[in-house]
C-alpha cells in the first residue's frame, strides 16, 4: 500500500487552489448538454423497463426470459447508479425539474431516499474513510483496516460479504436505520420504530412491485415473471455492491483516525478524498452503467457536479496528482476488485496471522 500523502504550507494550498480552479471552470460549463443527457438518459431507462417486463411477461422460452432480465436489470442498474445516486447528490437541481430534484427524488430500490441522502451524502461525503465517522466503512459488517477491532466473527467476514453483495438493496436499505446501535442499547425503542417507518413502507412498495403486481398481471405467467424480477434485482446487486466496493476498499485505499482531520482545511479534505477512492477503466458504456462512479475520485471531490463531467474532468485531476506526488489510484475492474476481494481476505484474519501472512 502507498503511504499517505501529507502537503504543507504554500504546496497545500496550491494543491487546493488548483482544484477550486478545476471545480469552476467546469461549473460555468454546466447547463442544456447536461440536462439533455440525463433524460435521455431516463428515457432509455424506462424503455429497458418496457422491453424487459414485456420480455418476461409475454414472451416464451429460455431465449426471452433471458432477454428480458438482462434488460430489466440493466434499466435498474442504470436508474439506480446514473439517476437516482447522481440526481439525489442535487447535479442537476438546477434544472428546477421536480422529477429530477435531489430532495425529492426516490429511487428503484428498497431503501428510502431520505435515509440514503443522511447516511450517503452526510456521513459518507462529509467523512470520507474516517473511521468510526464513515459507516460506509465497511458497512457496519466487515473489518478492513487495522484501526477496526478485531473479534473471532470477522474470520467469517468473506461469507458476510458475499451476503451482502447478493442482499446488496437491503444492506444500503437498513444503513441510516442504524441497527448496531439499538441492539447495543444505544437508541430509544421510539427513535428505532421511527426509523424503520419510512423502510418498511417503501420495501413494502417495492416488494408489491416486483413480487406481486408485475406477476399478478402476467397471469399464468406469474412464475416466469416473478424468477425473471428476483433474477434481475440480483444482477443489479451484484454489479452495484461490486462498482461501489471497488471504488472504496481497494488495497491501495487511505484510512484516516478522527484525530487526522480535527481542524481539516479543504485543500487537506481534497487529499483525503483522492486517497481514500480508487478509479474503474472503461469505456462509455461500462461508465454509465457505473453511473460515472468508475470515476470516484472525481466523483469525491466533486460530488455535486454532473457525473458525466467527470471524464473530461479525469485526466486534469490526474496530472495535478502527479505534480504533487499524490498517488492517484486507477484500474481495470478486475484488478480493482481483486483487490477489493484481498483486503476482505487480509483483515478477516486475526491481526498477528494477517502480519505473519504479509
Amino acid at each position: 500500500m502507498n503511504p499517505k500523502t501529507r502537503l504543507y504550507g504554500d504546496e497545500l494550498a496550491a494543491f487546493e487552489a488548483e482544484l477550486d480552479a478545476l471545480r469552476l471552470s467546469v461549473l460555468e460549463q454546466v447547463g442544456d448538454t447536461d440536462a439533455r443527457h440525463i433524460r435521455r438518459v431516463r428515457g432509455l431507462v424506462q424503455g429497458s423497463a418496457i422491453a424487459g417486463r414485456s420480455l418476461l411477461m409475454f414472451g416464451w422460452g429460455p431465449v426471452s426470459w433471458v432477454a428480458g432480465v438482462i434488460a430489466l436489470a440493466t434499466a435498474k442498474i442504470v436508474e439506480n447508479m446514473e439517476i437516482g445516486h447522481n440526481v439525489m447528490h442535487g447535479q442537476y437541481d438546477w434544472m428546477n425539474d421536480p422529477s429530477l430534484h435531489s430532495a425529492t427524488y426516490e429511487w428503484d430500490i428498497v431503501c428510502d431516499g431520505d435515509h440514503w441522502r443522511h447516511s450517503h451524502n452526510v456521513e459518507h461525503h462529509n467523512h470520507t474513510n474516517v473511521i468510526g465517522k464513515d459507516h460506509d466503512f465497511g458497512y457496519g459488517m466487515l473489518r478492513l483496516s487495522d484501526q477496526q477491532r478485531w473479534s473471532k466473527a470477522t474470520l467469517l467476514q468473506p461469507l458476510w460479504y458475499a451476503l451482502l453483495a447478493i442482499n446488496f438493496q437491503w444492506g444500503v436499505a437498513v444503513h441510516d436505520i442504524k441497527i448496531g446501535r439499538f441492539l447495543k442499547g444505544r437508541m430509544p425503542k421510539a427513535e428505532f420504530r421511527e426509523r424503520m417507518r419510512p423502510f418498511l413502507r417503501k420495501a413494502g412498495r417495492q416488494l408489491f412491485k416486483d413480487y406481486v403486481l408485475f406477476p399478478a398481471l402476467a397471469f399464468w405467467q406469474w412464475p416466469r415473471v416473478l424468477l425473471g424480477n428476483l433474477a434481475a434485482n440480483l444482477i443489479r446487486n451484484l454489479w452495484t455492491n461490486a462498482i461501489i466496493f471497488c471504488g472504496h476498499f481497494t488495497e491501495q485505499v487511505q484510512t484516516y483516525t478522527p484525530r487526522e482531520v480535527v481542524d481539516e482545511t479543504r485543500g487537506q479534505w481534497y487529499l483525503r478524498q483522492i486517497q481514500g477512492s480508487s478509479n474503474l477503466e472503461g469505456g462509455p458504456w461500462f461508465h454509465l452503467l457505473t453511473g460515472e462512479l468508475s470515476y470516484q475520485i472525481e466523483h469525491h471531490l466533486f460530488p455535486d457536479l454532473p457525473a458525466p463531467r467527470y471524464v473530461q474532468m479525469a485526466p486534469q485531476v490526474r496530472d495535478i496528482c502527479a505534480r504533487y506526488g499524490v498517488h492517484y489510484n486507477s484500474g481495470g475492474f478486475w484488478k480493482q476488485y481483486g483487490g477489493v476481494l484481498a483486503r476482505i481476505l487480509r483483515y478477516s484474519l486475526p491481526p498477528r496471522a494477517k502480519l505473519a501472512a504479509a
